[in-house]
């Protein structure tokens, strides 16, 4: 893992730039927040391709439904908290129930907004979303993450919501890393525990994971980038193979990922899953760290978790 830090949506804005101009089916339809949400160089580049409809994130949905249907790829780009929970219903109904080819890239996603406070931390949106049919819900875990993934995203047919982060966070991954949608990335092998993380909450499971490889734990370490549709196979293998599973986000405990994992464990029946995540309760403006440490999302509590499994 890399010392330097970069925000995925810097990553965002800088793919869809390149995807825009090798395709100009790719629009960007924007509700007038583009410079926190990386999409003013799209507009200056491509501005034939861009849409800004104001603060108006249901009639945002509307209008990239209306280019789906056209044959366009359209991109809503806003918070995380408003293009999740503001446009729920228009999702719901404008673009998942006739499947259309629409893709929701939010930033802000967690508590990364920080001193924003409680109104601008999303944790609840991967959760609402990955419940409507049709719908794919995907984190990347870091920038390079975030470039490779939304190119996938433009290339896969149907409904994508894509969550970046607002804070800078480590670089875990190469520049040529590949992923595939539905697809979780092994960080490491192990046996003892099987520690599953997505978006920014992976770095600090490297992290634990390195220490408890210290004190003699072996630990299996994936970043499932997509939540929804699970990797449901490497899920079951941890299940069958280590029975002992810990789950780390940046998002309510319930119905994220960590829900999505138990809910695998509980058709197999034969794990012990511990979720890691923000407790049930909304945040308030502090430094995201503190958000994170207020919620036990840390490395010592992963550790701590691990061990106290393990006894």
């Amino acid at each position: 893992m890399s010392e330097v830090k970069k925000a995925t949506r810097d990553g965002f804005g800088e793919e869809i730039v390149k995807l825009g101009k090798i395709d100009d089916s790719i629009y960007v339809v924007d509700v007038d927040i583009g410079k926190s949400c990386k999409t003013t160089d799209f507009r200056e580049k491509l501005p034939q391709q861009y849409l800004n409809v104001g603060i108006a994130e249901q009639n945002a949905a509307g209008v990239a439904a209306g280019l789906a249907t056209c044959g366009k790829i359209p991109f809503v780009v806003t918070y995380a908290v408003f293009g999740s929970l503001r446009m729920c219903e228009m999702i719901r109904q404008e673009i998942c129930y006739p499947n259309l080819n629409v893709k929701i890239a939010c930033s802000h996603g967690g508590v990364t907004p920080a001193n924003d406070g409680a109104s601008h931390q999303s944790i609840e949106d991967m959760g609402v979303l990955r419940t409507i049919p049709n719908m794919t819900v995907i984190m990347p875990a870091d920038y390079h993450a975030a470039k490779k993934l939304v190119a996938a995203a433009a290339a896969y047919d149907g409904p994508v919501y894509l969550r970046f982060t607002r804070d800078a966070i480590p670089v875990i991954y190469d520049e040529d890393v590949e992923f595939e949608i539905g697809k979780a990335r092994t960080l490491k092998e192990g046996k003892d525990v099987a520690i599953i993380a997505n978006g920014d909450t992976v770095s600090i499971a490297i992290k634990a994971a390195k220490e408890l490889e210290a004190k003699g734990v072996s630990v299996r370490l994936l970043d499932m980038h997509t939540i929804k549709p699970l990797d449901e196979e490497v899920v079951a293998a941890c299940v069958n193979e280590i029975g002992k599973i810990i789950t780390v986000e940046d998002h309510n405990i319930m119905n994220g990922l960590g829900s999505a994992v138990c809910e695998v464990a509980a058709d197999i029946g034969s794990a012990q899953v511990k979720r890691i995540g923000i407790q049930d309760q909304f945040g308030q403006s502090a430094p995201y760290e503190r958000l994170l440490e207020m919620n036990g999302v840390t490395v010592e509590n992963i550790v701590k978790t691990a061990e106290e499994m393990l006894k």
